[in-house]
């Protein structure tokens, strides 16, 4: 498995309380696992952005952001920052040329008021438009001014731009608006703090696919470090207490956040090669085909085919040597091997078996995720075959044909919730542990379900979350 790195999206590598010992931090931030960092220079109507520059020209893994704070709106007399952000982020022969990923910090901060609110507003809207100009994202910074906020985005057509909200401290509604704005939502190490539980409970309600972690250093560090001056090395640690929140490992938050922050920021992207072996928590999943039988309304792989920061979609299904190859030589460090990927597994049945197989030989917990209609697409019974699994989970997904066949667009039709409820019954007799999951989706009888899988067929009953895989 490659090893996984973090970014930290929000530093102010230029601050002076940086001047001392910028190598030494920069270093640790490396040791640490960052691949990248994006600095904030924000303009000062003495130094522009020199300070910010000079960082840039010495290391060519940090990007840079660039805007004027709201504390310093009121400093600005022309358009005189705004031209030079430009030409910064346009200029060829510039240090910052292809490294000035984002426009901002910027926004309105009525906590500290340190410009008239009006102006904020102008400046912010300033920043909005030159952001649509470059086709660049926005970094938000608001704090007690969230319906101001807000509204200056809907009204500016932020949606061309797009960005994160930094640092975000906010309500649930905050965050929802934002989301519907399309923004990310990056995290500090304020979630750590002792009397932020209201913010840790919007940690664990955010989509994994617009999550950010940063450090705003040299301000806010994190539990365990509170107390010091902040630097990027310290942003592991708001990883850390994402992952616990959201019951993922460090890896998980690590490779899920740094894909989302190079999809805001464009940084290192390149061509996408999809995974055969992917790993979440300590269990390994395998990606054998991104066909599918049945064309489910809520199926997320219509949105994206990234799971937990992993990319699924094939360009062609993978041969054994292949699967074995992506699996590495020691898939006895896992939990357990599922086969689960953005298609039906068991329609490579063939492949499933001498990958399970080979797998249970060498000690291996086996567990197959399925739709439960490989009887229909094989026209046998093939539970006798998979005896090797450990575990097998089936989508039942309804509590009756109706409802399925509402939710599920199946080709099978009125023989497939049947085939579903044989497949789960069958399955008691050759499988050491059998589950029926559902998706919660937004009015399904939850409970109509639990009765089928519980009390009429005496499987074990999962319910997985609406809009969330993996």
């Amino acid at each position: 498995m490659e090893k996984t790195y973090f970014m930290d999206t929000h530093a102010h590598l230029d601050d002076p309380r940086f001047d001392g010992d910028r190598a030494e931090v920069i270093r640790r931030a490396k040791e640490a696992g960052l691949k990248n960092i994006i600095s904030v220079g924000c303009w000062n109507m003495e130094k522009g952005f020199k300070p910010l520059l000079e960082v840039l020209s010495y290391y060519d893994f940090i990007y840079a952001g660039l805007g004027v704070h709201p504390h310093d709106a009121k400093d600005v007399e022309d358009d005189k920052p705004f031209e030079e952000i430009k030409k910064l982020a346009l200029q060829s022969t510039d240090v910052a040329r292809s490294r000035v990923v984002a426009i901002g910090e910027t926004g309105l901060d009525y906590y500290y008021d340190k410009s008239p609110r009006e102006t904020q507003k102008e400046i912010f809207r300033k920043h909005i438009r030159l952001a649509r100009e470059l086709t660049l994202p926005l970094i938000i910074h608001t704090r007690d001014a969230e319906e101001d906020t807000i509204e200056v985005l809907k009204s500016e057509g932020v949606g061309e731009a797009g960005g994160v909200f930094h640092c975000f401290s906010g309500s649930m509604r905050l965050a929802e608006e934002a989301l519907k704005l399309g923004f990310y939502i990056s995290f500090s190490g304020v979630i750590t703090f002792p009397n932020a539980k209201e913010l840790r409970e919007v940690v664990k309600q955010m989509p994994e696919d617009k999550i950010l972690i940063e450090t705003d250093c040299p301000y806010l560090a994190p539990v365990p470090e509170r107390g010091k001056r902040n630097e990027p090395a310290f942003v592991i640690n708001t990883a850390k207490e994402i992952a616990r929140l959201r019951g993922l490992t460090l890896d998980d938050i690590g490779r899920i956040t740094t894909r989302n922050s190079q999809e805001l920021f464009g940084i290192n992207k390149a061509p996408e090669k999809a995974q055969i072996a992917y790993a979440i928590r300590n269990s390994l999943y395998l990606n054998l085909t991104n066909r599918c039988s049945n064309y489910c309304t809520f199926c997320a792989k219509f949105e994206s085919y990234t799971v937990k920061g992993h990319y699924l979609k094939l360009s062609e299904e993978p041969t054994f040597e292949q699967v074995l190859d992506a699996i590495g030589p020691e898939p006895t460090k896992y939990d357990e091997i599922v086969f689960c990927g953005f298609g039906e597994p068991l329609i490579r049945l063939d492949l499933v078996k001498k990958v399970g197989m080979h797998l249970k030989r060498m000690g291996c917990k086996i567990r197959i995720d399925t739709d439960g209609l490989a009887n229909l697409v094989h026209g046998r019974n093939v539970l006798p075959e998979l005896a090797f699994a450990d575990t097998i989970s089936v989508s039942l997904n309804a509590p009756d044909s109706e409802t399925y066949q509402k939710l599920i667009k199946t080709p099978f039709g009125d023989r497939s919730y049947p085939a579903i409820l044989y497949f789960l019954r069958e399955a008691k007799k050759h499988i050491q542990k059998v589950m029926a999951s559902v998706v919660a989706v937004p009015g399904l009888d939850i409970e109509a379900c639990r009765k089928v899988a519980e009390d009429d067929i005496g499987v074990v009953f999962r319910v997985r979350e609406y809009n969330k895989v993996g």
